[in-house]
């Protein structure tokens, strides 16, 4: 019996070592939820995006559909650019709405971490896509006193289906 008690006293380390590896994956869940997002800036860069964006596992993530711009100028025809404004008027316009539809889920837009942009030429832009209005309606809401980044791709694309939108907006906001 002396013998067999020494043999289980010199295997503690290795019976505590056992122990703590059983309880490992019990443990990770609560290291995990330590975890924040993370915004990775781009770098020597004070342009306002991320250039990448990690999301911890245990965020709840939320994607919020494509938005586009209010009538501005219900006068005029609703299939026109008047009626919707320039380009900065209808970002800022689809980035309202996008704030809207956060705060309605308990968000903000500080909590976007992706968002795909899709502008369409402006005729007065020599059918160019205007991103500099794209980016005067964009600060406004990112990267000045809302300084929470989102990861971000800007494409031109041939056209939306109601001719007068020149911008469309998606997101995707996450939350711990």
């Amino acid at each position: 019996m002396k013998g067999l008690l020494m043999k289980i006293v010199d295997r503690r380390p290795a019976i505590r070592l056992a122990a703590s590896l059983l309880l490992l994956p019990l443990l990770l869940p609560v290291a995990a939820s330590a975890q924040d997002i993370v915004r990775h800036k781009i770098p020597n860069s004070d342009f306002p995006i991320a250039q990448a964006v990690s999301v911890p596992p245990n965020a709840t993530i939320h994607f919020i559909s494509g938005q586009v711009p209010p009538v501005v100028h219900k006068e005029r025809d609703p299939n026109s650019i008047a009626a919707f404004g320039d380009t900065r008027t209808q970002t800022v316009g689809v980035l309202q709405r996008i704030r809207d539809i956060l705060q309605g889920m308990g968000l903000g837009m500080g909590d976007v971490v992706k968002m795909q942009v899709f502008l369409v030429g402006d005729p007065e832009h020599g059918g160019r896509a205007d991103v500099t209005g794209f980016m005067a309606g964009y600060t406004q809401f990112f990267g000045g006193a809302q300084p929470n980044l989102p990861a971000r791709a800007v494409m031109q694309v041939a056209a939306l289906s109601n001719p007068g939108w020149l911008v469309e907006i998606e997101v995707v906001a996450a939350k711990k």
